[in-house]
């Protein structure tokens, strides 16, 4: 007995020393990065004038804020022996970074939480002018998605890079068998538009927190904000004593990005399937690793045993996450026959008071149109819909575009009557299209799920969780959401006019450094969450 009295003694007093470390203030430094070139303080700046899109340039990326065309600067177009220059800077510096410690590692992600805790608006104003999206989406798809990272590289990063031991099986067994993880060398990233923060701290977190360097090529639709974050990256690594060009962020278009491919020693990919076959071919010469990340058609199931209501809520909310700045969301919505019509009505109702507009006042799910041409695409695809039998039969509206913003802003489409030989149920959109089909039998939805080039995720609704689950497990992808959407990559909507103001308190309760600042975050969103009850309780009065 005197045994388990003196564990349970020793277990408790671990937790509270555990408890009172955490009260300590962590000892990480402060870096400070110069803003003042991508701060918008609302006066007019030299050379300042409305981007008029002409032929693409090859010698520089012009940017520009997609909402209202307002020029931003431009970035060089770097020509191949410059991008070997540069990858060749990085390997000099990855020798050196190769030795370092885990401590020293952990030290560099905890400079850059501090830093984007601090300054969680800056960061997101800067999204939402590269892309058009809203400051909440920012806050969520670029800032809490990148907290979660450091703080998962933090706890778990060491652990899988020890070394392991294996069996020599049985006629070895005298030996010893160990797996040692080295450093590649130079990682090269080619990332997309749609979370230009994310985009570039992900792949770089890992590659700097395992002992590479790497060279990120940015797209050239998000170009300016990503040589600012940069900045952050290199800032923290001077922080904690790493070699200078350990991190190098890149611009152009297509022959940047294939030098990029013939000079690393890994390359990863987020982008079209077009692209991504390129990539694959020119990676071939040198017989380099390659990871890809390509598009989505996620189908979205719904079965007859659900509370339609909610279940159109999420719908939209899928859809709308599959925005044109935003990451690719539900594209296929499969319904059952038995609540076809009263979900129809239900998402139809739900979409007539959703507004397509600028992402100024932070209200909108829907931002503007990243690429110039996009809009076109999508409604390219309507039309052959349309033409194959297709019924538009409910509609957001564009309208509250702020003055001198531009009518580049699709609107929320809910279509019925389609079939799989239509583009739309085949190709991606990346758009706030919502084509709903009927299915009659489980079965029937599994194989018109899986009747798709496309394998990214799905979401099955139903009040069965088994049934759901047998469903998801059938459908050939690579995640599945059951009962829910996006909970893999959190869902990404406006909850309340303060919804940023929310997030920014969440964040620093989720992700602050010390005890003393995550309570004091917490306290504030107990107080907005108490608030907005208070308001709700007053209106239905």
């Amino acid at each position: 007995m005197a045994f388990w009295w003196a564990l349970i003694v020793i277990a408790f007093a671990f937790v509270i020393c555990k408890f009172l470390l955490m009260l300590i203030p962590s000892n990480v430094p402060s870096i400070d990065v110069d803003a003042s070139d991508v701060i918008d303080d609302g006066h007019p700046k030299e050379n300042s004038f409305i981007y008029i899109p002409s032929r693409r340039q090859t010698d520089k990326v012009q940017c520009y804020e997609p909402a209202t065309m307002k020029y931003l600067g431009y970035s060089p177009a770097l020509k191949p022996d410059e991008v070997k220059e540069r990858v060749a800077q990085v390997r000099k510096s990855q020798k050196v970074w190769a030795k370092s410690s885990f401590k020293q590692r952990r030290q560099f992600l905890r400079v850059l939480l501090k830093y984007i805790i601090e300054h969680q608006e800056l960061i997101c104003e800067i999204s939402s002018r590269d892309t058009g999206k809203t400051m909440v989406d920012a806050s969520l798809g670029e800032i809490m998605t990148t907290c979660e990272k450091i703080t998962w590289l933090l706890s778990e990063g060491e652990r899988w890079l020890r070394p392991e031991y294996r069996s020599c099986g049985r006629s070895m067994l005298h030996k010893t068998s160990k797996v040692e993880f080295h450093p590649l060398g130079v990682v090269g990233a080619i990332v997309s538009w749609n979370y230009p923060f994310h985009n570039l701290f992900n792949p770089v977190l890992a590659a700097v927190f395992s002992g590479n360097g790497i060279v990120v090529k940015v797209s050239e639709h998000a170009s300016w904000s990503g040589c600012f974050y940069v900045r952050i990256i290199q800032a923290a690594l001077a922080a904690v004593g790493a070699p200078e060009n350990l991190v190098e962020v890149i611009t152009g278009f297509a022959e940047t990005g294939e030098a990029l491919v013939s000079s690393v020693d890994k390359i990863i990919f987020v982008g079209s399937p077009g692209v991504g076959r390129m990539i694959m071919r020119k990676a071939a010469d040198t017989l380099i690793p390659v990871t890809l990340e390509l598009g989505g058609k996620d189908p979205f199931i719904v079965c007859e045993d659900v509370d339609v209501p909610h279940v159109a809520q999420v719908a939209v909310r899928a859809a709308l996450q599959s925005s044109g700045q935003n990451c690719a969301g539900a594209e296929r919505f499969y319904v059952h026959k038995d609540v076809y019509s009263s979900f129809v009505a239900a998402v139809v109702k739900i979409v007539k008071s959703v507004t397509a507009g600028p992402p100024q006042s932070g209200k909108y799910d829907m931002g503007a149109i990243c690429m110039q041409d996009h809009s076109e695409r999508l409604q390219s695809l309507i039309n052959d819909a349309l033409d194959k039998g297709a019924e538009i039969v409910g509609g957001g509206s564009v309208r509250n575009i702020s003055e001198g913003a531009v009518d580049q802003y699709f609107p929320p489409t809910v279509i019925v009557n389609v079939n799989h030989q239509m583009k739309l149920m085949q190709e991606e959109a990346f758009g706030p299209i919502m084509p709903i089909m009927k299915f009659s039998s489980d079965e029937e939805a599994i194989m018109l799920a899986n009747d798709s080039k496309y394998g990214l995720g799905c979401a099955v609704f139903s009040g069965s969780q088994r049934r759901a689950k047998a469903i998801a497990s059938q459908i050939h992808c690579g995640v599945a959401a059951i009962n829910d959407f996006a909970s893999t990559y959190m869902c990404q909507y406006p909850v309340a006019e303060n919804c940023f103001e929310f997030q920014q308190s969440l964040i620093e309760a989720l992700y602050g450094l010390n005890v003393w600042d995550r309570l004091r975050a917490l306290v504030n969103v107990l107080k907005m969450l108490t608030e907005q009850n208070s308001a709700a309780a007053n209106t239905k009065r």
